[in-house]
């Protein structure tokens, strides 16, 4: 890295790439040097767009890019694995969107590369990162509600999404679980670890992708999780996790929360809310902080997001795949 500050690459030109991009130019020792897109055309827009210096019309240049400390690939997650992989070939340092790949295969091989590299590699799982649940986790690791029993989370949009739409292209990775149900197993994931037993039920699309689906994960510790996602219906995106001395609720937009509430058995409900830095509109900072972080201390993976607990979210979105009956070209089946 030059210097104290991190040179950032972005790999890809969508609505996300923007979002994250706008979040770094804030922060002051983040640098984004260069962009790349399938068209230079597309590339040159959204350098000029953010002042970055320099825009690539194909991946390849961007992972070569020696000056280009680490890469965030935006990329739609059919994408990823080859997006990142080249990145990771070339020896740069990556932050790959969620979900982290199509199937776990996908995701280890990821895994394997960065290993065998050296380099550091990320989910780009926000939530994780986010300051307040953080405060959540830690509160339900310090036993502030006793034995977790049960987790409940939704992730629903209204749409309707035509057929042409990403979101129903089975070629894209289409349908509810991968782009919004990634959201409540990792929330479960983080509370409860990875699940012992997974069942699941979903409608399909004529395209042969989930339009919404509804999964039960347990653990051999008695604990359930309740979890739903949906392309066809806006949901509260709310979430719960409930132990056996008491609740902790977020009442909506769990996956980047900026407030819960407290309930303890005998007690009056406490509310914890995001200071005016960590709000909702700059909680995709805190990943970007975090891979800094871990790169300026020469980490190769990140404690809050660590890429075991990637590889087991990607294992269970696998088995809600497998019963539901949704696979994509080129994947074998069941997974």
């Amino acid at each position: 890295m030059a210097g104290e500050r991190v040179r950032w690459g972005v790999l890809a030109t969508g609505g996300i790439a923007g979002a994250f991009t706008a979040d770094l130019i804030d922060l002051p020792d983040a640098e984004v040097v260069a962009v790349a897109s399938r068209t230079e055309e597309s590339a040159k827009a959204f350098a000029e767009r953010f002042g970055i210096p320099r825009a690539y019309g194909d991946w390849e240049s961007l992972a070569a890019d020696e000056e280009v400390d680490v890469v965030y690939v935006a990329t739609p997650h059919s994408a990823h694995r080859v997006a990142a992989g080249l990145c990771l070939e070339a020896g740069r340092n990556v932050l790959c969107e969620k979900a982290f790949t199509l199937n776990s295969r996908e995701a280890q091989e990821l895994v394997g590369l960065a290993k065998e590299r050296g380099s550091f590699l990320m989910e780009a799982m926000w939530m994780y990162c986010n300051p307040l649940i953080r405060q959540l986790k830690a509160l339900v690791d310090e036993g502030a509600i006793g034995e977790v029993r049960t987790v409940q989370a939704d992730f629903g949009l209204s749409g309707p999404f035509p057929p042409t739409h990403r979101l129903r292209d089975p070629a894209q990775g289409g349908g509810a679980l991968l782009d919004l149900g990634v959201y409540p197993v990792s929330f479960a994931h983080l509370l409860l670890g990875e699940p012992s037993e997974v069942m699941a039920r979903a409608v399909l699309s004529d395209e042969s992708v989930d339009l919404q689906t509804g999964m039960l994960l347990s653990w051999e510790s008695g604990a359930l999780a309740s979890l739903h996602c949906s392309l066809v219906g806006g949901t509260s995106t709310s979430a719960s996790v409930t132990g056996s001395e008491g609740r902790i609720d977020i009442p909506s937009g769990f996956f980047h929360a900026d407030r819960f509430v407290l309930h303890r058995d005998g007690r009056d409900p406490q509310e914890f809310t995001a200071s005016a830095a960590d709000g909702t509109q700059a909680s995709l900072k805190h990943e970007a902080i975090e891979v800094m972080r871990c790169l300026t201390a020469g980490e190769t993976e990140s404690p809050l997001v660590p890429l075991d607990g990637t590889l087991a979210v990607m294992r269970t979105l696998d088995t809600v795949r497998n019963r539901v009956g949704v696979t994509y070209p080129g994947e074998a089946a069941p997974l």
